[in-house]
């Protein structure tokens, strides 16, 4: 029978750690300089094909801290295990992962940020950091840096470093918060395209108004409900729409520049559309002029 752990025998961030997943926070340690502990050699370089978790799903199940917020839990088995007892003993500090606790952090590096978030955003629980301060909102978004002078996003993928409970009343993630990380669209470039005639030269069976509209309305929302992995949704989205359309010559360079707005919408660079474009041409052996 496995004998429960004396936590007063622990070092100090990890007896953190365990009272912080012990209300739903997934902690992970860090080591001097405020940073992750890198990861171990199996997981070194992306080799392992990351956790599941990550941006770009992977299969990884390895024991160690690796892979930074990702590698945040709340299992006290995996934080008292001996893999991660080892980084117990070198951390320096414990960080945690916002987004797994359905948290997000305003993070405020000096005071001019700090008056901007006093005029502009509602009361909720404040945490002194070294420089500014933390504000914490109850709902995960989309983590983001540089939102404005001073101001970071830390919520999903992402890590936070604790600072001790703060005061104050935690409200709910304001509007006001998830606009700091939408950005304005790029003037859309859209691809100039020339695609095969249909085979025997018969008539497109897909120039309806309806058919075609209804679907690149559906590529435009599946775009732009995207939550995680916009890149992979972009050029699936793609695939997808030329795969049934881009052997028919249906279509046009409007249809493409309603796509390729909707990706910049979401964060998507011109060159990262024209990419996805090519990749999702060359896959099906559609020509690219």
């Amino acid at each position: 029978m496995t004998q429960p752990t004396d936590i007063s025998t622990l070092p100090d961030h990890q007896r953190t750690a365990l009272r912080l997943a012990a209300t739903g926070v997934p902690p992970l340690p860090l080591r001097a300089g405020k940073v992750p502990f890198g990861n171990c050699r199996t997981c070194a370089n992306g080799a392992c094909g990351g956790r599941p978790n990550m941006k770009i799903p992977g299969s990884c199940t390895c024991p160690a801290p690796c892979h930074g917020w990702a590698a945040a839990t709340t299992d006290p088995g995996v934080i008292n295990s001996p893999t991660w007892a080892r980084a117990w003993r070198d951390a320096a500090a414990v960080a945690y992962h916002p987004g797994g606790a359905g948290l997000t952090v305003v993070d405020l590096d000096n005071a001019e940020a700090i008056g901007w978030a006093r005029s502009s955003l509602p009361a909720t629980l404040t945490v002194p950091t070294t420089r500014g301060e933390h504000w914490l909102y109850q709902g995960a978004m989309q983590s983001a840096n540089a939102v404005r002078p001073g101001v970071d996003i830390k919520s999903t993928m992402a890590y936070a470093r604790w600072l001790g409970p703060g005061t104050g009343t935690m409200a709910p993630l304001p509007d006001v918060v998830r606009a700091l990380t939408v950005k304005e669209p790029a003037p859309a470039r859209p691809a100039s395209v020339t695609v095969p005639a249909l085979a025997g030269g018969g008539e497109c069976p897909h120039r309806t108004p309806t058919y075609l509209d209804r679907g690149i309305a559906m590529a435009e929302q599946r775009i732009t409900e995207a939550r995680e992995a916009v890149h992979t949704t972009v050029y699936r989205t793609f695939l997808a729409v030329l795969s049934t359309h881009g052997r028919c010559g249906c279509l046009t360079e409007a249809h493409t520049a309603r796509l390729f707005t909707a990706a910049q919408a979401k964060g998507e660079s011109p060159r990262h559309c024209m990419d996805a474009w090519t990749n999702a041409l060359n896959t099906l052996g559609l020509s690219h002029v």
